[in-house]
């Protein structure tokens, strides 16, 4: 019996020819079907490009069929770099790396796409997004996934804006909530003033996000009561480690643990309240499908996303 090849490709091609190349890979397949689930674009450079490719394959084509990968800082000679990659549930997933130039990419991305499906586009880079091949790209956009603080990206109505860090800070949030569920504790929030959030690394743009989504709950107009803060707790730069909600007589800490727990303690009346909640890590491939998966739109984000903005 023969193994199913990991990956088909990549061969070099052009624009015009990609979709014969494509054709012509997926004849050497036992495949009789191709699910056209949708476009992802992600825009990057080479430094990030290993780190795009392994959160696509982890995707597992559920979202998008097509992966379009456009490389920012090539060289002037366009190149197309087909593939299918093998998923682990079976079938492929199709691959276009463009290798070439911003002004280049501008042009060539748009006649790759496949027709009447969801495009999603990723802004897998760290740096801002010059000329108009953003721009260009959001007109057909179903849905920008971003780092939207960094890239000054706001909300629109055209398309849903997703932000991976607030997407990864879900836990989180949802850890929090669990906090004031109970009636004894709630009550305890008016008396909070002041909120200290820790992370992994110097990204703090989740941080912000995560701060600005609190601060919105509590009726704040601003992020002056609170502090960011780096500390070490063994996940990823950016990613959450704590957060101290306190104020007078009252505190409230989540302190991330070992493997995917965190250590609750609350304080209030002079009695300590400790108890553990489980805030798993979340992988960049994991924070894209959950973003493709359930677009916001959502009101909360948009709040958070000012209040946190305001304090760059």
């Amino acid at each position: 019996m023969t193994a199913t090849p990991k990956t088909l490709g990549p061969v070099e091609t052009s624009v015009r020819k990609a979709q014969v190349t494509l054709d012509e890979l997926w004849s050497q397949t036992n495949v009789d079907t191709r699910a056209y689930t949708g476009n992802i674009i992600a825009l990057t450079v080479r430094k990030h490009l290993e780190r795009v490719q392994e959160a696509l394959a982890g995707l597992e084509g559920r979202y998008a069929g097509r992966q379009i990968i456009g490389v920012m800082d090539g060289t002037d000679d366009l190149m197309v770099h087909a593939s299918l990659v093998s998923q682990r549930r079976g079938g492929f997933v199709e691959r276009l790396t463009i290798d070439a130039s911003t002004d280049q990419l501008q042009g060539a991305i748009l006649p790759l796409l496949r027709p009447a499906t969801v495009n999603h586009v990723w802004w897998g880079s760290d740096t801002k997004p010059e000329g108009l091949l953003l721009r260009e790209l959001t007109d057909i956009a179903d849905q920008v996934i971003a780092d939207s603080l960094t890239l000054d990206i706001p909300p629109a109505r055209h398309y849903a804006l997703a932000d991976l860090g607030w997407s990864r800070s879900a836990s989180w949030r949802e850890a929090l909530a669990q906090v004031f569920d109970s009636p004894d504790a709630a009550r305890q929030l008016p008396r909070v003033d002041h909120l200290t959030v820790r992370h992994a690394g110097g990204k703090d743009l989740p941080a912000r996000l995560y701060a600005g989504f609190i601060a919105d709950t509590l009726g704040w107009k601003n992020l002056k009561n609170v502090d960011l803060r780096v500390a070490r707790c063994g996940r990823e730069n950016g990613d959450l480690c704590g957060v101290e909600l306190s104020g007078e007589g009252v505190s409230f800490t989540l302190a991330a643990g070992k493997g995917e727990t965190a250590r609750v303690e609350a304080v209030w009346d002079g009695k300590k309240h400790v108890t553990e909640v489980n805030i798993p890590a979340m992988s960049l491939a994991e924070g894209l499908g959950r973003v493709m998966a359930r677009p916001e739109r959502g009101e909360m984000f948009e709040r958070a996303w000012k209040l946190a903005k305001a304090t760059l």
